[in-house]
């Protein structure tokens, strides 16, 4: 169980990194999700970028794994609240299922971050 345990967490971990590394190759790309009311522009971008990755390093070298679980899965909610459910209102010239889909993805990837965070504090409980 403990092997699986090792695969899952390096295939959950792996995916943020890609993604946060993304952020800095893809600029534009990302800007042109950005909603009107999100400050920052390529900032924002950046330092989505950075917070993906350092969560990503943090899961993959078990290092402070609840606490950057549990502020993964607060980034990811601001994603579904700042920017899915605003393009879900007024999608303009996005597809409308790319949108519901991208939307569904987060949600479930903050789902799997709580439970990589409650599973920390299980373990923990155990320990004591």
């Amino acid at each position: 169980m403990n092997k699986l345990t090792t695969i899952g967490r390096i295939l959950y971990a792996l995916p943020f990194a890609f993604m946060g590394i993304n952020h800095f190759v893809m600029i534009d790309f990302y800007a042109g999700m950005l909603t009107s009311f999100m400050p920052g522009g390529g900032f924002t971008i950046i330092l989505v970028g950075i917070l993906l990755l350092a969560a990503s390093i943090s899961i993959l070298t078990r290092k402070f794994v609840q606490i950057s679980s549990y502020l993964l899965a607060g980034l990811l909610f601001l994603f579904i609240v700042t920017i899915h459910i605003p393009h879900l209102i007024d999608p303009g010239e996005l597809d409308i299922q790319l949108v519901v889909f991208s939307m569904v993805k987060d949600v479930a990837l903050m789902g799997g971050s709580l439970m990589i965070a409650g599973a920390c504090e299980s373990k923990k409980k155990l320990e004591e």
